[in-house]
């Protein structure tokens, strides 16, 4: 009895009703995180998937709670995390940051709100793996920026290091033999790796971890923020949120100075393992994919969007710099050739750091989806720059010269006599340049823009489904560039000047005895 009373007591402390303040500040209380493959730190719900679940979302929204205000999400990558946060696109951060020396020295970092450490995972029939010694000359898998993956970088044996992006792929890949170890969080493990049946954890706790919340340096908010965490650890709500994700350790207990023993039943933690891990029917997987529609909906507009404008600008960028390029000046044409060949030859996912978390160094501070635009518009501009340009040289000389002895201007014959006609030309490259800015959309994710390719990773990592997922939001890419090429080809038949033009009822006017010469265009 005492038992299912600490139960229903611990769950209604970390309930939304319970958190649920009469009134809110004005001002919410924004927390960024990477909630693709996060459980048990912050992850779609498998039951709803428009809803982020948690143990560090149940902090966030005590913590909100004892603020009077109202929590905040901002999906943003893990390795940008810290940037963002001196950008002020949150708050916080609240995403197992652990605190270590070269982070204190660029954010501040609250009274640690759990402790824990690394865990060794293997494939269950691997023998003679239970400690970092073990390791010599093995495959290793780890997290991106982690401790974990410090550690074995500070080993004095060669061991091979294999980062990982997300913990999903990690295990995995151990799964498939692709590596013969993954060291990582004790929480991942628990929630990735133990529950698989085909791999095990080995060996004793490695090393300590501390996680806490970053905040931007010198801030008055800090010291408020930093005594309401200390708050919920005397009064015994954080230890009723670990403890609901199974997560209440020796550890953080004896840090704490708190009985190691728990008192409540993980219930989030046996929820988790009955629904990310079922096996479902096809008919269950197809109620999903249902439900997952409106979700990838808006994640399709927003790509659609982003690609839509990023294209505008490309086209008419591009358009300028080949006509700087082939009639300007020689020192504007110069610089339009040097600005063609420095954006078309760095890569697009630096050209996107570069300007959303570096020119807030030089004081220009862009929102995510003007960064993407320009990022994406830019790139493209020099690819379409020399498509127009080519079209344009692909027009003989002979019709320029021809229309000013006609009497027309120099801009009279390029717009009415060879833009045209090179127009014509570059639709087919033009719009196969749109489909693959269509597809590049999805690295703006790196600056905190949740788009499509974002909606699947989150929704795939839930619900450990990559394939029936990955295939629907595959589907959905193509269904939106379809209209594009469609119409592209409208236009381009619509512009079509040759004798060997096609109707929908068989050949233009080609004389009998030649079609059997011609193949379908």
């Amino acid at each position: 009895m005492k038992f299912l009373i600490a139960t229903l007591l611990s769950s209604a402390l970390i309930s939304p009703v319970f958190f649920a303040p009469a009134a809110v500040a004005s001002e919410p209380l924004r927390w960024g995180a990477d909630i693709e493959s996060g459980a048990p730190y912050s992850y779609k719900s498998t039951d709803d998937p428009n809803k982020i679940i948690g143990f560090e979302a149940d902090i966030v929204e005590a913590l909100a709670h004892e603020l009077g205000m109202e929590a905040q999400f901002v999906q943003n990558k893990w390795e940008g995390l810290i940037e963002g946060l001196k950008r002020k696109d949150y708050d916080i951060v609240v995403n197992g940051l652990e605190i270590t020396p070269d982070r204190a020295q660029e954010v501040d970092f609250s009274q640690p709100y759990y402790l824990t450490s690394e865990t060794l995972a293997v494939r269950r029939s691997t023998d003679g793996i239970t400690q970092l010694e073990n390791l010599r000359g093995r495959r290793v898998g780890t997290l991106e920026a982690s401790l974990a993956q410090r550690i074995l970088q500070a080993l004095t044996y060669p061991v091979e290091i294999v980062p990982y992006s997300e913990e999903v792929h990690a295990y995995g890949d151990l799964a498939l033999g692709r590596v013969d170890a993954v060291l990582l969080d004790e929480p991942i493990a628990l929630y990735y790796a133990k529950p698989n049946p085909e791999l095990k954890l080995v060996g004793a706790p490695i090393g300590h971890l501390e996680y806490g919340i970053a905040m931007r340096k010198g801030e008055v908010f800090n010291r408020k923020l930093d005594e309401a965490l200390g708050k919920l650890k005397r009064n015994g709500t954080l230890r009723a949120i670990l403890e609901r994700w199974n997560l209440w350790n020796p550890m953080t207990a004896d840090a704490w100075g708190m009985d190691p023993i728990r008192r409540s039943a993980p219930v989030a933690y046996e929820k988790y393992l009955q629904t990310a891990w079922k096996k479902n029917s096809w008919t269950e997987k197809w109620d999903l994919y249902i439900s997952f529609l409106p979700l990838l909906a808006r994640g399709a507009f927003m790509t659609l969007q982003i690609s839509m404008f990023s294209m505008a600008l490309a086209m008419v960028v591009g358009l300028l710099t080949a006509l700087v390029r082939l009639y300007g000046p020689r020192p504007t044409a110069w610089l339009a050739m040097a600005f063609v060949e420095v954006w078309r030859g760095t890569p697009l996912l630096i050209q996107l750091f570069l300007i959303f978390y570096g020119l807030p160094h030089l004081g220009i501070r862009l929102d995510p989806f003007t960064a993407a635009v320009l990022g994406l518009g830019l790139n493209y501009s020099a690819c379409e720059a020399e498509n127009y340009r080519a079209g344009i040289l692909s027009i003989p000389k002979s019709q320029m010269e021809a229309s000013q002895a006609l009497g027309m201007s120099w801009g009279q014959s390029l717009k009415h006599i060879i833009l045209p006609q090179a127009i014509r030309v570059v639709i087919p490259p033009v719009t196969n340049d749109f489909i693959a800015l269509l597809k590049d959309s999805s690295l703006v994710s790196v600056i905190s823009m949740v788009e499509l390719t974002t909606i699947y990773g989150q929704l795939a990592s839930a619900h450990f489904d990559y394939l029936g997922i990955g295939l629907l939001t595959a589907a959905i890419y193509f269904l939106i560039g379809l209209p594009f090429v469609r119409l592209s080809r409208y236009f381009e038949s619509q512009l079509d000047t040759s004798i060997l033009k096609p109707r929908a009822n068989g050949w233009g006017p080609v004389p009998e005895a030649l079609r059997g010469m011609f193949t379908w265009r």
